[in-house]
Order: structure tokens, then sequence, then C-alpha cells
């Protein structure tokens, strides 16, 4: 079942305003036009293969989804006319607890902090449909993806040819940025002293 609530409103680190909301099996025309407004590079980073198109299958799993295994959520332009980024995980290994994740933002949207925003509503949603890790693979020449990724908790790279796989522990729900910040520091041995937070 989708979450019941709306689309939400957030402002982004420049000023832009969007939307974020779960995806619909009406969203098939808006996802087209977004993904046509993705560079060669930026498809191949989230497909791994090149792509010229989405087909009407590729369309179907993008949007028919359960909201439980399979999540998808949308930031919309603030008129709601435009699909600008989306995130989903879908659980589909034998832990309950893992999810893959993945992460597109249109060429002309990104670096203004609409992936962090995405990443960490996906975050929330998992947490509460019992996800307490995602995995994530990422191209190599993507290391902006890989920071992206890591700052949302504690991460384990490994590399794999042209390829870095993540798995992140999700945040506990609740968790403050400024300690999980100081718990991810603590654990990766940066600091030493409990009083420093």
């Amino acid at each position: 079942m989708p979450p019941s609530r709306g689309p939400r409103r957030a402002k982004l680190r420049d000023g832009s305003v969007v939307r974020v909301r779960a995806v619909r099996p009406a969203d098939k025309a808006l996802l087209r036009a977004a993904f046509d407004r993705l560079s060669e590079q930026s498809r191949y980073r989230r497909f791994f293969v090149p792509m010229r198109e989405l087909t009407d299958r590729a369309l179907a799993y993008l949007t028919e989804v359960d909201h439980h295994d399979h999540e998808a959520l949308l930031a919309l332009s603030e008129a709601g006319d435009e699909v600008l980024g989306v995130a989903r995980y879908v659980r589909a290994g034998k832990d309950a607890q893992d999810a893959e994740a993945a992460i597109t933002v249109v060429d002309d949207w990104q670096g203004r902090g609409l992936g962090r925003l995405l990443l960490r509503r996906l975050a929330r949603r998992a947490r509460e449909e019992g996800i307490r890790r995602f995995t994530a693979l990422v191209k190599v020449e993507n290391p902006a993806a890989v920071e992206l990724l890591r700052g949302l908790g504690p991460s384990e790279l490994t590399r794999d040819g042209s390829e870095f796989r993540l798995v992140i522990e999700l945040p506990a729900r609740g968790v403050g940025t400024k300690l999980a910040r100081a718990l991810r520091a603590a654990a990766a041995g940066l600091v030493s002293d409990s009083r420093k937070f």
C-alpha cells in the first residue's frame, strides 16, 4: 500500500522547491519524459548498459510498485509537471532487512542536494518497512554517488572491476544529524573521546 501522505514540499540548498511523493502507475509518461532528459552518461550510470529509451515493460516495473518490497519516490517540480529525480529500493534477497537502492537525478538538477534529500526520504520509508541496510552498485567513475551513499550511515565499500558495491547501515529512526555523524566517526575510529560530541 502506498504511503497515504500526498506530495511533501521541500526546499533544496539553492532555494529551489520540489515536491516528493510515492510513484504511481499513472506516472509512466512523467518518467519517460524524465528519462529523455538524462544524458547518455547518466543513463549508463543508473542502468549500467546503454539505453536509448524506456520500454513499456520497464515503465511498468518502475511505476507499478507494491510500496513494501519495492518503493519508489519521485521528486517533482513545484508545479508537479516534471520528474526531477527518483529514488527506489527493491527488497530482493533472502534477508528481509536488506534492499538494493538506486537514485537518479536529471542532469540539470544534479549538484543541488536533491539526491541527498531523496536518499534520506527513501531511507525513512525503508525503515518503516523493516529494512535496516541498503546495498548499492555504483560505477567507479561516479565518486559523487559513492560519497552521497556513504553519507547516509556506516558503510562497507568493495570494488569488483568497474563497480563499487556498498552496504550501508540505515540510520536509526530519530537519530539526529549531529549524533549520526559522531557515531559514523566513532565507528571509523576518527573520534576517541565521547565528550567531543
